[in-house]
């Protein structure tokens, strides 16, 4: 297509030319000393564009011989770089393809191309993306000290416009001290991320295993809570996950001071969940009765305590709504109750009565409701759903066996010893 468009050029140059200049007569006239000299204007012309096109052509050569050493420098540079590049990508393909001692030499040809590679020579992303597949390579190789030195290399290039390149460092270098177990050196890595980058899904989640290991549940459950929100677990896994970190953060308080500051901490998502409150209801039982001794078990003398009160006043929403529960959350609340019946006040009756009478064929509602009773000495009330409780298959030993101690107090404050002892026996035979 070229060729025939050049053809129909030369065609019209041929046309215009002998269109223009076929008819022309005119001269052209030089004086040059005593000489003299008749040129046709065609000629003339013809000659003045030859002269022209011969005067640049020479021009063009001059240039060409003046800028070769430039151009074989610029033919280096770029065949340094192509080298480079080539090394990079050799060093990506070895590490993928678990070639490790490979991968290393290759980042290390590529950071020895880029110093006498001007194009590169400012590019962090390159200098930084080679020190990594070399720290990497390093890692997979179980070199830690040298893996360590390659990463300060590329941690000691400050905060350059390179931006991403940092994060990335930061976040490989927060992932390989987690394998290595060092959950300290992990979290000082992703403390350094900016606050876009600490809320990464990835950074999220390497910060969450970093809480784990380090022992600190509570700062889990909030990263946890921050994965569950940008949807990184599916909602049943959340869910999960979101339980055991907030039992484990339960677990670590020691006297009332610490569970009422932990409660505050806690997500006003995780104190609507049924299974949170149960665990810190159970962990205030626990503290209470560590606090007032061995007759504050949960089946001895009626006592109360200001940190009974904080756990029932905990579980109050849920009584009260007791419906919307479903059978399990509503069997764990009615245990929890049980564990922190001690000096339960008057106005849980109504509450209960209520729950007895549209739950009253769930095991432990009953039970519930029977061992409120007769912590308020309503033995009369307590005993069907005390003898109710105790015949239940489906409840906790434990809860089965207060409720036989329970019927046994009742007998002999109605003066029958021989039905105490028979109700202490049979809460011994369970296992």
């Amino acid at each position: 297509m070229r060729g025939i468009v050049w053809i129909v050029l030369m065609f019209v140059v041929a046309v215009v030319a002998a269109t223009t200049l076929g008819g022309n007569d005119g001269l052209v006239t030089l004086y040059w000393g005593g000489w003299r000299t008749d040129l046709s204007l065609n000629l003339f012309v013809i000659l003045v564009v030859a002269s022209c096109a011969v005067l640049l052509l020479a021009a063009q050569t001059l240039s060409s011989l003046g800028s070769l050493p430039r151009r074989a420098e610029e033919w280096r540079a770029l065949r340094r770089e192509r080298a480079a590049q080539a090394a990079l990508r050799e060093a990506l393909v070895e590490y993928f393809g678990a070639r490790y001692g490979r991968a290393r030499k290759a980042a290390q040809r590529a950071l020895e191309f880029q110093p006498n590679t001007p194009v590169l020579a400012g590019d962090a992303e390159f200098r930084t993306l080679a020190q990594l597949l070399a720290a990497g390579s390093l890692h997979r190789l179980q070199d830690r000290p040298q893996r360590d030195e390659v990463l300060r290399q590329a941690m000691s290039q400050g905060r350059s416009p390179a931006r991403a390149a940092e994060e990335a460092t930061r976040l490989l270098a927060a992932e390989w001290a987690l394998e290595d177990r060092d959950a300290p050196r992990a979290l000082e890595m992703l403390q350094g991320l900016s606050a876009g980058a600490a809320r990464r899904t990835q950074a999220l989640r390497l910060r969450l295993q970093a809480s784990r290991m380090a022992r600190a549940p509570l700062e889990a459950l909030h990263t946890a809570r921050l994965l569950a929100n940008h949807g990184a677990f599916t909602p049943t896994v959340a869910q999960g996950l979101l339980r055991a970190l907030a039992g484990e953060a339960m677990d670590t308080v020691h006297d009332r001071q610490q569970l009422l500051r932990l409660w505050s901490q806690l997500d006003a998502a995780d104190r609507r969940d049924p299974q949170v409150v149960v665990r810190a209801v159970a962990r205030a039982a626990q503290l209470s009765a560590t606090e007032l001794g061995p007759e504050a078990r949960p089946d001895g003398p009626a006592s109360g305590g200001s940190l009974l009160d904080d756990a029932r006043q905990w579980l109050r929403p849920f009584w009260e709504r007791l419906a919307d529960l479903s059978r399990e959350d509503r069997e764990a609340v009615a245990l929890a109750l049980i564990d922190v019946r001690r000096g339960i006040g008057v106005e849980w009756l109504p509450r209960l009565e209520l729950a007895a009478q549209a739950h009253g064929h769930e095991s432990a509602v009953v039970a519930a409701v029977g061992m409120v009773r007769a912590e308020r000495q309503l033995w009369g009330k307590a005993r069907a759903p005390l003898a109710q409780a105790a015949a239940a298959p489906g409840l906790p030993t434990r809860t089965r066996r207060a409720a036989w101690r329970q019927l046994a107090a009742l007998a002999r404050e109605e003066g029958k010893e021989a039905d105490a002892q028979s109700c202490e026996r049979q809460a011994a035979a369970l296992d």
